[in-house]
């Protein structure tokens, strides 16, 4: 008990207080049951009785005491007292009153029999007066307090009638700092339709959200279901929206493991959450079994994809991660987060461009990487279309390069990182991709290496993606600009991306071409008002959005498997396998040749190179983007439905 008896401590303080209270609870119900046993009337006790009671006074109290202690009756924060802590002071309680029993039997004292639930009625009584009259006060404090600030109250809607959203009602209510006055509860649930929580009404479902908000005026919105279904989330969401109330929500379920939920953890919600996706699991298992003490070089590594690549491979425990990277701005930055987030990591950090072969060699020669990520590229649709030379010469042979120093050095895997726009390639960059794929294979065919691709889509929030674009251009007033309003893309986070990426380097053998599930495709415009919407704007009211038209070598739909590649499962749901591309090793042997005279040359011809070497990919020679893009619409529509 030194714990909290210890110190000065307004703590401290408050707990002998509490101590010596409950001495004379413990006393004064004893006395009371008695002399209530014989009508109030003290005269009327038979001294027997009285000196039983004064003479086990100080066996009781001490019992009594311990027995409080072991119920947790002086652990708790009474401010905050609630079920819990009344449920441990009934066993306090009558724990106290079992061992009172026992002792005075066992010293041969005895009482009247109505005197012992008497007794423990009372004990009960005033230990949980004391107690739960914190609250009282702190309540009675509150609201005169609500009083004095009541102007800058604002009325807040909590989603959710579980766990989490009854910890945020009674934290509110608790709080001296939290201006907020929840007005209602919403939860899909009938059964807690017109009950309360906390003292709040649940007053309906999600589909009465926009008319309750505009009834009790709602400013603010918490949205308390962490354990939500994604698509489940997305609806609930979307009719918040509408509302156009402040909305926040708790980050996830294992704040509710871990005990912390609390208004303080609630955030703005982001556009994920109303992509209404599954969460993607990976075995984890799988991934540190063949990361686990093995030297890791990661290109492109501080990149979006290749930045979050060195991120997770850091947590399986390599032997040494290199991370090699043109940029250093971005190296450096990755640099100084692992270093700060994983001390313990064997961390190498090189500049250079995997264009220099010179440089690629001596990286492969000095470290000898047993598991290398490819995913330095040129990845800019529009910007390779005016610049195809330069994208040819950085993804197709900086792919060959570093490919053929891999297998030079003996390298166990090489997973190439793709893109669904290396399927049926309309622009210089999705058929420089489709080459890269075809190179990994053919050095597959002729070395132990395990080369391997892997293709997905879009990632949210990766460099020069869209959802940057669209936050800057609504911080500036926009307009925010679409390029098509039927335009459609497959999306996935980039911490989800390379989970799957390091995951089906586990399943990797060689040659294979494993394909992520992107899950259902996103209308960009649908995505572009969405985020108006979440920055408390309206679309085409007070935030406009401009349609421009499709860009050179742009698609409506991007396809994630061309014709002829079929598919295969694996042990994850989210990860296929492609049939690996057929083609001559010899005939694409020579091309490349040419294709790398071409490019170096800065031959304006380069396109028609690309051209022979990828069947699927289509020129626009008349300059009429109009046409190509009717094409790629129509197309994309036939396959589609």
């Amino acid at each position: 008990m030194k714990n909290w008896l210890k110190g000065n401590t307004q703590w401290g303080k408050r707990a002998i207080l509490l101590l010596i209270y409950d001495i004379i609870s413990i006393n004064f119900a004893s006395f009371l049951a008695l002399i209530l046993r014989f009508d109030f009337t003290y005269d009327s006790v038979p001294n027997v009785y009285m000196d039983n009671f004064i003479s086990y006074i100080p066996v009781n109290t001490v019992c009594t005491l311990l027995a409080f202690y072991t119920c947790r009756m002086y652990h708790s924060l009474w401010f905050y007292a609630s079920v819990n802590e009344l449920w441990n002071a009934f066993w306090g309680c009558m724990g106290a009153t079992v061992v009172h029993i026992g002792g005075m039997l066992l010293t041969g004292r005895h009482m009247p029999r109505s005197y012992w639930p008497m007794y423990f009625v009372f004990l009960f009584g005033l230990v949980v007066l004391a107690r739960f009259s914190y609250r009282l006060l702190r309540f009675l404090k509150n609201e005169r307090i609500s009083i004095h600030r009541a102007a800058g109250i604002k009325n807040v809607m909590v989603i959710g009638a579980g766990s989490a959203g009854k910890t945020i009602v009674d934290e509110i209510h608790n709080s001296r700092h939290i201006n907020y006055n929840i007005r209602c509860i919403i939860d899909d649930s009938k059964g807690k339709r017109g009950r309360f929580i906390g003292g709040v009404p649940v007053v309906g479902d999600r589909y009465d959200i926009v008319k309750k908000a505009q009834e009790l005026s709602i400013d603010i919105i918490l949205f308390a279901i962490p354990s939500v279904k994604p698509e489940d989330k997305k609806e609930i969401l979307e009719l918040c929206q509408q509302t156009g109330c402040e909305l926040r929500m708790l980050p996830g379920v294992y704040q509710l493991v871990n005990s912390e939920v609390a208004v303080n953890m609630m955030r703005k919600v982001d556009i994920l959450d109303l992509l209404g996706r599954e969460e993607v699991k990976v075995d984890v298992d799988d991934i540190a079994g063949y990361v686990k003490d093995k030297v890791v070089l990661v290109t492109g590594g501080g990149g979006s994809i290749g930045s979050e690549l060195c991120r997770q491979i850091a947590g399986h425990n390599p032997k040494q991660l290199i991370i090699f990277d043109i940029y250093e701005n971005n190296a450096y930055e990755i640099q100084q987060e692992l270093l700060r987030e994983r001390p313990e990591l064997d961390l190498v950090v090189l500049i250079g461009s995997v264009r220099n072969t010179h440089r690629v060699q001596a990286v492969f020669e000095q470290y000898r990487p047993d598991i290398v990520y490819h995913a330095a590229a040129h990845k800019h649709v529009p910007l390779m279309e005016k610049s195809p030379n330069e994208a040819i010469k950085n993804n197709v042979f900086g792919t060959w390069k570093t490919a053929r120093a891999a297998m030079a050095c003996g390298t166990e895997k090489f997973v190439l990182i793709s893109t669904d726009k290396a399927v049926n390639p309309t622009n210089i960059m999705g058929a420089s991709k489709r080459l890269c794929e075809m190179i990994v294979q053919m050095f597959d065919k002729e070395s132990d290496t395990d080369f391997v691709t892997v293709r997905f889509g879009n990632v949210l929030g990766s460099n020069g993606s869209v959802i940057p674009l669209f936050r800057k251009q609504i911080e500036a007033g926009g307009p925010v600009t679409v390029t098509h309003k039927d335009i459609i893309r497959y999306f996935m986070t980039i911490p989800e991306a390379v989970a799957l990426v390091l995951q089906a380097g586990a399943y990797a053998k060689g040659g294979e071409i494993f394909v992520l599930d992107m899950g259902e495709p996103v209308r960009i415009d649908d995505l572009a008002r969405k985020m108006i919407r979440l920055s408390g704007y309206t679309p085409d009211v007070d935030m406009m959005i401009e349609y421009t038209g499709l860009r050179p070598g742009e698609k409506l739909y991007e396809e994630m498997l061309m014709d002829e590649e079929g598919l295969k499962s694996t042990a994850n749901k989210l990860i296929h396998i492609g049939k690996p591309i057929e083609m001559d090793v010899d005939t694409f042997k020579e091309q490349l040749q040419a294709l790398k005279t071409a490019c170096e040359m800065d031959d304006k011809a380069i396109k028609h190179a690309v051209k022979d070497m990828v069947a699927t990919y289509k020129i626009d020679e008349s300059g009429d983007e109009k046409d190509v893009r009717r094409e790629d619409g129509e197309r994309g529509k036939e396959e589609a439905s």
